[in-house]
């Protein structure tokens, strides 16, 4: 499900991981599986949790000037995570490519694992929010 961004109030001081290089990839991985499990979510669904940011991630690498940030918290009933970059906004909503194609299903991967993704932007860049209820 894809809802406007409005960062919600954190109930807990986010976690926060740079990245600036492909190699970094691996960290931002571990980094939300060990966030993601202290802050409660079930194993399968920070399992889906790093795949998402995982492709965010790679994306930001891939179509932006430079790295990114990962921000993790939670809120009562849910983990969130922020995928925040300096490029302009994905465009969400977007179906599946057909099988022969290489390249294209990370966003749409996104939202048909993550429970809500918002996002916002302004001149300074990108933020996507990532929402996995508990």
């Amino acid at each position: 499900m894809t809802t406007p961004a409005d960062p919600p109030a954190a109930a807990t001081r986010p976690a926060e991981k740079a990245y600036f290089e492909p190699g970094d990839l691996a960290a931002v991985r571990e980094f939300v599986r060990l966030e993601s499990a202290a802050l409660g979510l079930p194993r399968l669904r920070g399992d889906l949790l790093i795949v998402a940011v995982s492709e965010l991630a790679t994306n930001t690498l891939q179509h932006t000037g430079g790295g990114g940030r990962v921000l993790i918290w939670a809120e009562p009933d849910r983990v969130l995570c922020e995928i925040v970059d300096q490029g302009a906004p994905p465009s969400f909503g977007r179906a599946m490519p057909a099988a022969d194609q290489p390249r294209g299903r990370g966003l749409a991967i996104v939202e048909r694992i993550c429970d809500e993704v918002g996002i916002s932007s302004s001149p300074e860049g990108t933020a996507i929010c990532l929402t996995m209820l508990l």
